[in-house]
């Protein structure tokens, strides 16, 4: 599936019409991915976020969540202190 918006960071909208919310760790994976960039969606198992988009070219994948739900606070601040 392409990317049909990408705003550069935080969330990206597949042709589908699809959107996502990337995990505040994982954006600067997204910040190559062009219109043209093949994206697969998969289901994941985390604590916080339900799936995962994964680039086709490089294998590159970024943690998501619907665009229409926002971050738990707690839940991010608690998961970004246990992985440093």
């Amino acid at each position: 599936m392409r990317i049909k918006r990408h705003d550069r960071g935080h969330t990206v909208m597949l042709a589908d019409g699809s959107e996502w919310r990337i995990w505040p760790g994982d954006t600067t994976n997204t910040l190559g991915w062009l219109p043209a960039t093949e994206i697969d969606i998969v289901k994941v198992e985390h604590d916080v976020c339900s799936h995962a988009l994964i680039n086709r070219a490089d294998g590159s994948r970024v943690r998501v969540i619907s665009a229409s739900i926002n971050w738990p606070v707690k839940a991010v601040r608690r998961t970004l202190a246990a992985s440093r």
